[in-house]
């Protein structure tokens, strides 16, 4: 196997170990470790790093690359340099042969492989692994390419060079630059491994990704490659086992729509529709879960820390044959929260007295977070960068973002105030974020370490070490504080929705009163489709059946419980980045100059009725074919009268008819509603929810979007309380239900006194404010009743004072 020289040209991963990263890098060591350690791994062998170096060295391209380096990054803060190159440094590779003896070397190792699987021509999995790979205080993973389905020879060798050449990517080299790595010390080497025809695949962590606890296993999964969970095109399967007795603890299992298989025409990968019967049936079995699992459990003992695994599970092989395990690497996240704790002499800790502030912004979501940061600019770019647990850093996000901000330990972005997108969903997700920091993409730098202080709006360079402790602390206490039986109030505290998947832990946690808001916009994500491109394709029931499965899920997380699900506000600028959109909102003409004020809500149901029949469809869905009538609906943007008439008119040709245990409210959002509360109350609502972001914008005269005005735009503004409180008395007065959706209570307790002082039926906020808003709220209606009982006290004092007097000048006449 050696070829002329001093090291071997190519390696089998059974003569691999860990501490061979130097000759394989981190990938091909690990799997190499694995097999050692008796753990089920395909196989396949490594073309190692002094292969590499012998090709850019024997070819002479060696200094033409560094020179390119040299003349090209001028200025380390451009990335259009990086960019430029990459280019010409991966062309040069690309396009230089590969020396007639190493072709040889690795062609011989792939026919053996041929032979060893059984295969005339195996299909292998070509996967980059950068000699840094997996080093304290660098992770050179996920900077190079990975090639799948790869067939043949000719192909292979092509594949081969291609990973070399992705050594050179923009990102590869500025991280390499930013660390301080000399780039001619990190070579490459790449895994040339049979590919698992995959039946299913996933992720699994030894530890629970979201809270740390270690007693259990987590595993994702979904039908194919494993990609599909990645890329945040499947919501996959999730289930949780017990560590020490491998007992399956949670089984959930999503609707997976989309698998990416291997197209037996043409051995590529390609995207494919989940046949129905297979949609919502599991990915795993039990006994594979529990196999997985024991596996899982074995690489953590052999390692001795919690690891992030990735698994397939053969579909032309039996059970446990099937199962195998392709790559481990050392858990992140929770592992740098730990290191936090720790006294570091470390460069990257720093005080707080001498933290260097990089960015400010508007604190919309609290909390306190270090990790890496990573600049991306849209949807497709997060998918290949964010990694669980980075700092998402970005313009501003729309709910195409959802998958990667679900992942991100903290979101930074440019632009917004503290009711768009990204502080919305970050605050359902309980991720720290500031918004409108204006320069954030151009001041942060990609994978260096920040401290995100939500709390204040500030990010700041490094581990802040003060500020990372107390924050840990009290995310300790939290789950205690929340296991408590919630306190009871007159006024319901109902809780705020976007992601149906986090329905059934916010339901444990915050054991609230009900759903105050669904917001249906995240839902129509799911879909993938402008509505008006679905149904002239004949794709109307795919979303019905969406949307009807992402409200079972909060439905029957919180039943009986009520769910006020609020129908799609259908803003034009959401709706552009879906396929579709451009056509059915841009060439449409229905983005106007500001999309907040234009053509959206109860008008738009009016004029195009049958997208808002869909919706009414999925509500009777739930509600008959599921049985769950704690399904309410809530109408946004209702500006006339007549559109919520007109609105209700249609619903109810579509068999949703009001009745005590179905209600329809309508969001108060727009001045005229105010205005009209009488009248709308003579057309038949059943309760109103304010929308306080927009009645505030609508009021004050503000867009609520533009960080250029926050300073000004306060919902506590007398303004927006006298339209409350009008509302609020017109209503108590018909006996119609009265409740607050908008971010206002769930930001400034004065808000939510003003709110029970003035007799609402209900508050509404955020989940991470659920039981902060309930012991609030507690305590000020103990301080009303107590106020009663003085005025009450008072007043009889005063009745016996005058009886006495009655009674005193009454009294001489008597002798």
């Amino acid at each position: 196997m050696a070829g002329e020289g001093e090291y071997p040209l190519v390696m089998w991963f059974e003569e691999l170990k860990k501490e061979d990263v130097p000759i394989v890098g981190g990938k091909c060591a690990n799997l190499g470790e694995m097999l050692r350690a008796g753990i089920p791994v395909p196989p396949g062998f490594a073309v190692t790093a002094y292969a590499y170096k012998r090709f850019i060295e024997e070819t002479k391209i060696a200094e033409k690359i560094y020179d390119i380096l040299d003349e090209t990054i001028k200025d380390p803060k451009d990335p259009k340099q990086y960019e430029e190159a990459s280019r010409k440094i991966r062309a040069l590779i690309e396009s230089t042969p590969i020396p007639e003896y190493l072709k040889k070397e690795i062609v011989e190792n792939y026919r053996k492989l041929c032979k060893k699987t059984g295969s005339k021509e195996v299909f292998v999995a070509v996967r980059s692994s950068a000699t840094a790979e997996d080093l304290p205080g660098a992770s050179f993973a996920g900077q190079q390419e990975t090639y799948l389905n790869v067939r043949g020879e000719s192909e292979l060798l092509n594949s081969v060079r291609k990973c070399w050449s992705s050594l050179f990517t923009p990102r590869a080299i500025f991280y390499r630059t930013q660390k301080g790595f000399r780039h001619e010390k990190v070579l490459i080497s790449v895994a040339v491994q049979k590919m698992v025809n995959s039946k299913a695949a996933g992720v699994m962590f030894t530890l629970h990704p979201v809270t740390g606890d270690t007693s259990k296993i987590v595993i994702e999964s979904v039908w194919g490659l494993g990609e599909a969970i990645v890329s945040g095109a499947v919501t996959p399967d999730h289930f949780e086992v017990d560590k020490d007795s491998l007992k399956i603890l949670v089984k959930q299992v999503a609707k997976k729509t989309v698998e990416y298989v291997r197209d037996p025409k043409t051995g590529k990968t390609i995207h494919k529709e989940v046949p129905p019967e297979r949609q919502e049936k599991p990915s795993l079995t039990d006994e594979e879960i529990i196999e997985l699992a024991r596996l899982a459990k074995k690489i953590e003992e052999h390692y001795g820390t919690a690891q992030d695994i990735e698994f397939a599970v053969d579909r032309d092989l039996p059970f446990p044959e099937n199962v195998f395990i392709v790559q481990s690497r050392p858990e992140t996240v929770w592992s740098v929260k730990k290191e936090a704790e720790k006294p570091s002499t470390g460069s990257e800790t720093v005080a707080i007295t001498e933290a260097k502030m990089v960015v400010k912004g508007l604190p919309a979501s609290p909390g306190i977070y270090s990790g890496k940061a990573k600049i991306v600019f849209s949807p497709e770019e997060a998918a290949k960068k964010i990694q669980k647990g980075d700092i998402l850093v970005t313009k501003m996000t729309n709910p195409d973002w959802v998958p990667y901000m679900r992942v991100a330990g903290a979101i930074v972005t440019d632009e917004g105030g503290m009711t768009c997108h990204a502080a919305i969903v970050s605050r359902e997700l309980g991720i720290p974020c500031i918004v409108g920091a204006k320069d954030a993409t151009k001041n942060m730098v990609d994978d260096q370490t920040y401290t995100v202080d939500a709390k204040a709006g500030v990010v700041y360079e490094g581990v802040v070490e003060e500020l990372i402790k107390p924050a840990e602390k009290v995310e300790a206490a939290a789950p205690a504080a929340v296991a408590q039986a919630p306190v009871v109030t007159g006024t319901k505290i109902y809780v705020n929705l976007s992601i149906p998947d986090v329905a059934e832990k916010v339901a444990r946690e915050t054991q609230a009163d009900g759903v105050g808001l669904l917001r249906a916009e995240h839902l129509m994500l799911s879909v993938g489709k402008h509505p008006r491109l679905l149904i002239e394709e004949g794709g109307e029931q795919k979303m019905i059946d969406a949307f009807a499965e992402g409200i079972r899920k909060v439905a029957q997380a919180f039943f009986p419980k009520p769910v006020v699900y609020r129908f799609l506000d259908f803003k034009p600028d959401e709706f552009l980045a879906l396929p579709g959109g451009e056509k059915y909102e841009k060439e449409a003409g229905h983005v106007g100059p500001n999309p907040l004020i234009g053509y959206r809500g109860a008008f738009r149901y009016i004029k195009e009725p049958d997208i808002f029949r869909l919706e009414c469809r999925a509500i009777r869905k739930v509600r008959e074919e599921y049985g769950l009538k704690n399904v309410w609906v809530m109408v946004p943007f209702v500006r006339r009268v007549e559109e919520f008439v007109q609105a209700k008119k249609i619903m109810e040709e579509e068999g949703l008819k009001q009745g005590p245990d179905f209600k329809v409210w309508i969001m108060v959002e727009v001045p005229s509603t105010v205005l009209l509360i009488d009248k709308f109350i003579e057309a038949g609502i059943d309760g109103v929810s304010f929308g306080t972001n927009d009645l505030t914008m609508l009021i004050l005269g503000i867009d609520r979007d533009d960080a250029a005005v926050q300073e000004i735009y306060d919902e506590r503004n007398l303004a927006v309380l006298r339209a409350l409180s009008h509302v609020i008395r017109i209503c108590r007065k018909h006996g119609v239900t009265t409740s607050i959706c908008g971010q206002a209570p769930s930001n400034y307790p004065e808000v939510v006194e003003f709110l029970v002082r003035e007799g609402a039926t209900s508050i509404s906020v955020n989940p991470d404010k659920v039981v902060e808003t309930r012991n609030l709220v507690a305590m000020i209606e103990r301080k009303l009743m107590l106020d009663e009982l003085r005025d009450l006290r008072e007043r009889l004092d005063r009745l016996e004072k005058n009886a006495e007097k009655r009674v005193f000048k009454w009294s001489p006449e008597l002798d």
